[in-house]
């Protein structure tokens, strides 16, 4: 069975090709073929490769989002990247959806019903739903009737203890479906599983806490393999201060700034989520890589913004860990989380307390999937590769398990 997966972030577009036999790997296969495009001002950045590792880069100017998102996909069947010898060999396609809403929890296959209460819950998450439906009407529009399924980063945190979830304002609010929904739940519960594995331990008697860091961050504190906690909340502006979210700010801010600058709602959105956290902090830039190298040659911004985003950090995951009442394993994943061992140091050197002892040498080449604390540390330092994509896509093949009309419908 071969799965499309299509993963829409905020500031990017990620798509891979998987091939899944009759039971589902232990590990993560190889991608057929994947895509990435990273869009930026009115030019976006391509870049595909196939189980070959043969690659193709290409800067293209931004039409529509649509346009560049199709000229990826095209590449699964021209060039010399291509995977497949028609579009037709895709059995399934899957979806990252950020928010739920409401209305879901588990995978769901998509009906015109589901995309319409899917786009019902835009305003909870206005950087990611709409790049979420254009994926999917994109792929009806070159697939035709190919089962499409959403997987929901909202999903992990259904179980999610009332004292965490609902939110100290007028009992009402949770009431009418205000309350802490968690967002990145995808990677959070893969990386606690792959956590497991690594520790060769029951996730049943593990107590993690698992750092998504990249364009979007969160923290999740997972015990026996359910989240009790997490930082973001009702969208995926709350908590860690990100690339160019705020992540948690005072209220009282907002309504200071709608009654003194009589800053609309809009007004306020557009700040938060698109001229805050690294970005509205240095004035650089909203990636890590930029904020260090500016950082390195003097940038006293560039430094406050580094040092905002570690402080939001510790005292983060210091909350979760007391939440959870102790700690076995740290694990960070995602861009920044994978790649910088700078921040991965920063959180982790006021941590001596919990016995936790990073090594310095590992921490500066981690393999992915590596534990990078010291033989003698009392908590163990993970790096995991993120994999929501191929999370999504056994997610798509357990469901057509279920519901076998589903495949046989592709």
């Amino acid at each position: 069975m071969k799965i499309l997966v299509l993963n829409s972030g905020s500031s990017s577009q990620k798509a891979c090709l998987y091939e899944v036999g009759a039971t589902l790997p232990e590990h993560p296969p190889a991608c057929l073929w994947e895509g990435k495009i990273e869009f930026g001002g009115d030019t976006a950045a391509i870049t595909v490769k196939n189980s070959h590792a043969l690659v193709e880069r290409e800067q293209v100017r931004i039409v529509s989002r649509e346009d560049v998102v199709k000229r990826m996909l095209s590449t699964l069947v021209d060039g010399k990247t291509r995977a497949l010898a028609s579009l037709s060999e895709i059995d399934a396609v899957g979806h990252r959806v950020v928010h739920g809403g409401p209305h879901f929890a588990e995978p769901v296959v998509i009906t015109p019903e589901v995309r319409s209460a899917i786009a019902g819950v835009l305003p909870l998450a206005p950087l990611h739903i709409p790049a979420a439906l254009e994926g999917m009407e994109i792929v009806e529009n070159i697939l035709g009737a190919v089962p499409q399924v959403a997987v929901f980063d909202t999903g992990f945190y259904r179980r999610l203890p009332p004292p965490a979830a609902v939110y100290p304002g007028p009992y009402e609010w949770f009431e009418s479906g205000i309350h802490r929904y968690g967002f990145h739940g995808i990677s959070h519960e893969y990386c606690a599983k792959r956590a497991a594995q690594l520790l060769g331990s029951n996730p049943a008697s593990l107590k993690l806490v698992t750092c998504h860091l990249g364009n979007g961050c969160s923290l999740s504190a997972i015990h026996g393999g359910h989240c009790v906690d997490t930082t973001m909340g009702f969208t995926p502006l709350d908590g860690l201060m990100m690339g160019t979210r705020s992540g948690a700010v005072d209220p009282g801010i907002l309504t200071f700034l709608m009654r003194q600058h009589q800053l609309d709602g809009e007004q306020i959105d557009q700040i938060l989520n698109h001229k805050s956290g690294l970005l509205g902090i240095s004035g650089v830039s909203s990636d890590m890589r930029e904020i260090l190298v500016a950082t390195q040659q003097g940038h006293e911004r560039a430094k406050l913004a580094f040092d905002i985003f570690v402080h939001r950090l510790q005292t983060a995951i210091g909350g979760m860990v007391a939440v959870l009442g102790g700690i076995d394993a740290l694990a960070f994943t995602a861009g920044v989380g994978e790649n910088s061992p700078d921040v991965r140091a920063a959180a982790c050197a006021p941590m001596g307390f919990l016995g936790l002892k990073l090594d310095n040498e590992l921490n500066r080449r981690p393999s992915l999937d590596a534990d990078i604390s010291t033989a003698d540390s009392g908590v163990r330092v993970l790096v995991i590769r993120a994999e929501e994509d191929w999370a999504i896509a056994a997610e798509c093949w357990q469901l057509t398990r279920v519901f076998p009309s589903v495949s046989a419908a592709g």
